[in-house]
């Protein structure tokens, strides 16, 4: 026979299999291991088990996580993430393949990077950035808002309707800037010297530093220390609206007040207007209201003078009690028309004041708008235009387009 010369009887695949399993497994350094490499494939049964690949350069792993553990996770793996896997390495018997059963997963560098985030936050908070004490009230009507933000992102546009909803008088002065990436940081500390910068009719009252949700990465330009520290020196308010709900960035601790969204924080930075409109109507009720008692218990005064006049039949004392009745009348009626006047000039000055914060209000007093034609941008000064440029200019009736012929400084 052919195998008449093999000197040991023949494994079953069973046993050889079992064999391998118990070295595997056997084997302390197999034990509690830790595996990086890029997630090739994943599945999640309904189970709930994990079942996924790990993958380098040159070799897959097969790797399975019971439901037990896959449920601690706080991040949901996919394809393309590069993880380190922590567990131990075993044989399925039924398919012949050894794997590892993970009992935890990380993101690759997030344990790193967290820890220095934290370290940040630490040193910041021992030079008191985040100190409690050194935190400003918001205004209750702002005049002019900075907001700090992407000029193409959903968060600005979110903000703005909150904005036109709300309270439309407030003007609103745009620093747009890169909001995630290696250059973000940079472009947010320059975007808030500029705000700070202003002076006269656009100086914001208050600046909106916002960003929409996203990753740890992508928020992380709102965690770097330059940034942190703008914010903390700002010579205006600052309020924080980066993020969703959950998301916290050290900005939030840097800023004056934090919002969970940036639409929230324009809820909070804003009055709204239709409630301002019911209390000066209500103001206006009560001061005529407090009028009508006064004449009515002036009338009721003069109704028991005028009784009491009837009494007395000496007609000297009959005619002089009959002019300081007049004369009371007189008074009081003045005294009506006085306070109805006040609430009338009350009323005015309400009315004057929120016209006044209007936008069309300061272009009615001779001030305009510049923007560039091409881009849309507000131009600020003689060295954002160049000669031939196209410029937009919204007077407080219609506008009117122009060309650059020379700058002046």
């Amino acid at each position: 026979m052919l195998f008449d010369w093999m000197p040991k009887p023949p494994w079953s695949v069973s046993a050889l299999t079992e064999y391998v399993k118990a070295l595997l497994e056997g084997d302390p350094e197999l034990h509690d291991l830790r595996v990086q490499g890029e997630i090739a494939q994943i599945s999640r049964p309904t189970s709930g088990h994990l079942y996924f690949t790990l993958k380098d350069e040159h070799a897959q792993l097969r790797c399975v996580m019971w439901r037990n553990w896959a449920l601690r996770l706080d991040f949901t793996p996919k394809v393309g993430d590069a993880v380190i896997v922590r567990g131990n390495l075993g044989v399925y018997e039924r398919d012949g393949q050894y794997q590892l059963y993970a009992n935890a997963m990380v993101l690759q560098g997030a344990g790193a990077l967290q820890g220095a985030l934290e370290a940040v936050k630490r040193r910041l908070a021992a030079e008191g950035l985040f100190d409690p004490a050194r935190k400003r009230p918001l205004p209750a009507f702002p005049r002019v808002l900075g907001i700090v933000t992407s000029p193409t992102g959903a968060a600005l546009q979110d903000v703005l309707n909150v904005l036109r909803r709300r309270y439309p008088l407030v003007t609103v002065v745009l620093a747009p800037t890169l909001v995630q990436g290696d250059e973000a940081p940079v472009r947010i500390v320059r975007a808030l010297a500029r705000l700070n910068e202003l002076h006269g009719e656009l100086r914001p009252d208050v600046i909106l530093v916002a960003r929409g949700g996203g990753s740890a990465e992508d928020l992380s330009a709102f965690n770097d220390e330059r940034v942190v520290r703008a914010v903390a020196q700002s010579s205006i308010p600052i309020i924080s609206g980066v993020g969703h709900e959950i998301d916290v960035t050290l900005t939030d601790f840097a800023a004056d007040q934090r919002a969970p969204t940036p639409s929230a924080a324009a809820e909070v930075l804003t009055p709204d207007l239709a409630e301002l409109r019911q209390q000066i109507d209500d103001l206006a009720e009560r001061l005529q209201n407090a009028a009508g008692r006064q004449f009515r218990s002036a009338r009721q005064r003069w109704a028991q003078l005028a009784r009491a006049l009837q009494l007395l039949q000496p007609g000297a004392r009959l005619a002089a009690q009959r002019a300081r009745l007049e004369q009371l009348r007189l008074q009081l009626e003045r005294a009506k028309q006085h306070r109805l006047e006040r609430a009338r000039l009350a009323l005015r000055a309400l009315t004057q004041q929120l016209h006044a914060l209007s936008p069309q209000a300061v272009l009615a007093r001779g001030y305009a708008i510049v923007r560039r034609a091409d881009d849309g941008r507000v131009v600020r000064a003689v060295h954002e235009v160049q000669p031939d440029v196209l410029l937009q200019i919204t007077l407080h009736e219609g506008e009117i387009v122009a060309r650059v012929v020379a700058e002046r400084l």
